[in-house]
């Protein structure tokens, strides 16, 4: 067997495949399954980097494949539920735009320099996990009526405040790492 194909690997895959399964839930309006696949992802997002670590079977596709995987299962639920009318469209937005423009500056850094390294910020993960917090709250809330619409508004802020400061972190970061390589080709030239 490959080494690449190893069991925290298929947990960050599985993501892949449930998220086209939450958001056929969640157009359905079928909230208790759409709350069951989104939880049973949320596991293995817990689970694929613990057990790569204490397995010791880190790989360069899992550092690729789980922020990949929680990026297409968060997305598309959120968008899912901002279409459905769960959450405003305007965080799906703010949402969405931050992802296009983080992944059009590391897409422009590596045109430029030939490579590219990849690592998530302490803002960018408080974000992802502010996200998967909310969609959870609201999939838990629209499935179990939990009477939470009081704090949804705040938490949706909240939310959409640390996404935006997230991104302007990684355009600061990326905008860092271009002026640094071209003052090193420079030096260098």
């Amino acid at each position: 067997m490959h080494p690449a194909v190893n069991l925290p690997n298929l947990l960050s895959a599985s993501r892949l495949v449930l998220a086209p399964l939450v958001i056929w839930r969640i157009v359905e309006l079928d909230m208790h399954g759409a709350f069951l696949l989104f939880a049973a992802a949320a596991v293995t997002d817990l689970l694929d980097g613990t057990l790569a670590r204490l397995l010791n079977q880190r790989t360069v596709l899992g550092a690729w494949l789980d922020p990949i995987a929680d990026k297409v299962m968060l997305l598309s639920t959120l968008l899912t539920l901002a279409w459905v009318g769960f959450l405003p469209l305007w965080l799906a937005a703010v949402v969405l735009a931050r992802d296009a423009v983080v992944l059009g500056g590391a897409a422009a850094f590596r045109l430029l320099t030939g490579r590219l390294e990849v690592a998530p910020t302490l803002t960018g993960k408080a974000a992802i996990a502010l996200e998967f917090v909310l969609v959870s709250l609201v999939l838990a809330d629209v499935e179990f009526a939990l009477g939470l619409s009081d704090w949804r508004d705040g938490l949706v802020q909240v939310t959409a405040v640390l996404v935006v400061v997230s991104g302007l972190h990684y355009v600061l970061l990326w905008s860092a790492k271009t002026r640094s390589y071209l003052r090193g080709r420079r030096a260098n030239g």
